[in-house]
């Protein structure tokens, strides 16, 4: 992922992604009350939201309820190139998160499993046979205890 110059927002488009934080659902016409245009034009500006990469509407789920029983965070030390490692790991099925850092580890990713045997699996075989990588250390998530979207808009 290329570094991107900031979107510069007015205080409607803020306003729109606000609303959305706080209700993905929440329909074009509500929002438009809220920020004071039609529902087509909500509309028009959340597509463009999201044509812009500023924005995107998902559905975020509880894993453990779909059996997927092993979450960790894996700390990566790389020798060589950090973002060809990356790309390489935001291609495992298993990786919803990569984020190249400073500090004691070149990589985080964030890992969701079915079990533990799926977890060492894929830290043996996937991640470890990565040309680069030198070393893990694996954080194994025992409940999740905090985990918002909402932090708004500047």
């Amino acid at each position: 992922m290329a570094t991107r110059k900031p979107v510069t927002l007015d205080d409607v488009s803020k306003g729109i992604i606000e609303q959305l934080q706080q209700d993905g659902r929440r329909s074009y016409a509500e929002i438009g009350k809220k920020v004071g245009l039609s529902e087509a034009a909500v509309r028009q500006r959340v597509q463009r939201l999201q044509e812009s990469g500023v924005l995107q509407i998902v559905g975020v789920t509880d894993p453990m309820q779909l059996g997927f029983y092993r979450q960790a965070m894996i700390g990566i030390r790389v020798a060589g190139d950090t973002t060809r490692v990356a790309e390489e790991l935001g291609r495992l099925a298993a990786v919803d998160y990569v984020v190249l850092t400073a500090g004691s580890f070149d990589i985080l990713v964030e890992v969701v499993c079915e079990n533990d045997d799926d977890l060492i699996e894929l830290l043996n075989s996937r991640i470890r046979g990565i040309e680069g990588v030198q070393s893990t250390e694996t954080f194994v998530y025992l409940r999740l205890h905090k985990q918002y979207y909402n932090w708004g808009t500047r």
